[in-house]
């Protein structure tokens, strides 16, 4: 059981949350595979369920190459409006039990409910008993004295399962833990770590924080915590922004607009997701596209429009894409400028 003086919080991850709403309200489809999203052979899929995933299919594929590893695959295409729905109706489940709700996308959020007596294991377990209840949905959850670890914990027990790490049992918990499943470790990064040698949180800790300072930097240091299991951040459900972007470096350089393009159509669901969860309340003052090349230059595109359009987002990726002279993408960045801010907090992006 947790201590009253340690925080108590929870990560909630909906189980392939757009194929299985499709599964809900059609069940034809349930025990087929099913891809999510692609419009056509040159989309790509939003999500995919667990059937598809035992063929190699997954989020931001192709569908050619989806088809290619399942030709049983079924496609069916995206209604943001029904997820959205029911999105609203599990965030007012998580607010019978706290009001400190931070959504991360549709089908994730984090709760502090450091506040209830119960231990989080219990609530974590009440909130997926509701769920599946009232929407016929499945969640797992992680459950950890802060949102790292909450995080890393929800993916022990899926689907339809959750996993408790105790404060004590925190460092224990992270020592042999990939240096990748650390959210904000990419690729490129854990092959540079791979390539000293380092692969796990525990192998990393072996090495003094300050000489991870000297090679790193100070994203080094912030790692070095990270690997001890240590995280601060509070679980905040009211973070303005002067804007909000996704970004995504390739595991390989793309060499092609057309690749670009593909890409960007998945960023910009997630990113439209984000908008429609936690800015509601926001006015869109510009649209803005990133792309950082292979020699490590980079480029940004802006127009102002008030509106999400995604047709103008494709002719910014193409003013930035216009500038490569010849050179790959290594990196794309995806996001939006808002009007009428207070506060400071700004994204990578700008």
């Amino acid at each position: 059981m947790f201590e009253s003086a340690v925080r108590k919080i929870i990560h909630i991850d909906m189980d392939c949350f757009y194929a299985a709403i499709e599964e809900r309200d059609n069940p034809a489809l349930r025990g087929k595979p099913v891809g999510v999203g692609g419009s056509s052979r040159r989309g790509v899929l939003t999500t995919a369920n667990y059937e598809a995933r035992k063929f190699g299919c997954r989020s931001a594929m192709p569908v050619f190459m989806a088809l290619g590893k399942c030709p049983e695959l079924v496609i069916v295409p995206t209604r943001f409006d029904v997820y959205k729905r029911d999105s609203a109706r599990i965030r007012e489940i998580f607010s019978r039990f706290t009001e400190l709700i931070e959504p991360l996308s549709l089908d994730e959020a984090f709760l502090d409910v450091t506040h209830i007596a119960e231990p989080g294991t219990i609530i974590a377990s009440r909130i997926r008993a509701l769920i599946k209840e009232e929407t016929g949905l499945t969640a797992s959850a992680g459950i950890a004295p802060n949102k790292l670890i909450a995080k890393i914990a929800s993916d022990w027990r899926k689907p339809d399962g959750q996993f408790t790490v105790a404060p004590a049992k925190a460092a224990d918990f992270m020592e042999t833990l990939p240096l990748r499943k650390i959210p904000g470790v990419g690729g490129k990064m854990a092959e540079r770590l791979s390539g000293m040698g380092v692969e796990t949180c525990g192998e990393y800790r072996e090495v003094e924080k300050f000489e991870w300072v000297r090679r790193l930097g100070g994203y080094g240091a912030e790692l070095w915590e990270r690997c001890w299991g240590r995280d601060e951040r509070p679980v905040n459900p009211d973070s303005p922004r002067k804007s909000l972007s996704i970004e995504n470096t390739f595991s390989e350089n793309l060499h092609s607009l057309e690749l670009l393009d593909r890409e960007m159509g998945v960023m910009l669901d997630e990113l439209e997701e984000k908008l429609s969860v936690r800015h509601t309340d926001r006015r869109v003052r510009s649209l803005v596209v990133k792309l950082k090349f292979s020699d490590f230059q980079r480029t940004t595109a802006e127009r102002a429009n008030g509106e999400f359009d995604r047709g103008i987002f494709r002719e910014l990726l193409e003013e930035a894409e216009s500038r490569s002279e010849g050179k790959p993408a290594r990196l794309l960045g995806v996001g939006v400028r808002f009007h009428d801010i207070s506060g400071t907090e700004q994204m990578e992006l700008f």
